[in-house]
């Protein structure tokens, strides 16, 4: 399950989706596990959580946060200008085709928790637990859509089964370190919830349906107010994964 005592809760989260070469996301993982885990943490970056998703093969997602944007800055020169991104850095991007699938994003009403102690060894087997995300598109500056998943869909989630662990919107500071692209001119606000298998999620995801209010009124209204049709993550969470 998520972590749930707070040290250094971050203020600031990426959500990157890569797309890997084909039949290569396990040799990532498996070199993200070992290598890429405790040497981010060292400077002052948090790992959150690396997942495989479930209807991509080739794609690898993973959570990063920081403390600020002063020390998300200073982490990433001091990772990406270190020894172990030299070592093997190049090792993980000759699995990708596209790591640029990045959105800058902030807690809302609640964020993920961090507790490094609870993290699983090097070779740890993926727990049997299931991660879904939501991600909602809107127009730049709109709030009404953000409004009606803060006040309207989130407390319904947590009415009928397990209270979504994080809501994020979008993070507007300007991204201080260019070598690594963030996407820009987005309005987007993201939903996280865990679960013991899929069939949980399902169960879950009926009964709110099925309540009258967000059958009638919420998710209608945040149909209404999307500017795109929003993304489904299906997700499991690796060995070494916080968030699980």
């Amino acid at each position: 399950m998520p972590p749930t005592d707070l040290v250094g809760l971050p203020a600031v989260i990426e959500l990157r989706q890569y797309t890997l070469r084909p039949g290569r996301r396990d040799e990532l993982i498996e070199l993200f596990d070992r290598e890429f885990v405790e040497s981010q943490e060292d400077v002052g970056m948090r790992v959150l959580g690396q997942f495989r998703d479930l209807d991509d093969p080739c794609r690898f997602v993973w959570l990063r946060g920081f403390p600020d944007m002063t020390a998300r800055h200073q982490g990433l020169t001091d990772f990406y200008g270190g020894p172990v991104w030299a070592e093997h850095g190049p090792q993980a991007n000759d699995t990708m085709v596209d790591s640029d699938n990045v959105l800058l994003l902030r807690p809302e009403a609640t964020g993920f928790s961090y507790d490094p102690a609870g993290r699983p060894p090097v070779g740890a087997p993926a727990p049997e637990r299931f991660v879904f995300a939501t991600v909602w598109s809107f127009p730049p500056g709109r709030q009404d859509g953000v409004a009606l998943i803060r006040d309207g869909l989130l407390p319904a989630l947590a009415e009928s089964g397990p209270a979504p662990f994080a809501f994020l919107t979008t993070e507007d500071a300007p991204n201080t370190f260019t070598r690594l692209p963030v996407r820009t001119g987005e309005n987007v606000a993201a939903v996280f919830t865990s679960y013991p298998d899929e069939d949980a999620h399902d169960k879950h995801t009926a009964e709110v349906r099925a309540h009258a209010r967000v059958r009638d009124e919420i998710l209608p209204g945040i149909e209404r107010a999307q500017s795109a049709a929003p993304q489904r993550l299906r997700l499991a969470p690796t060995g070494r994964s916080l968030i699980a």
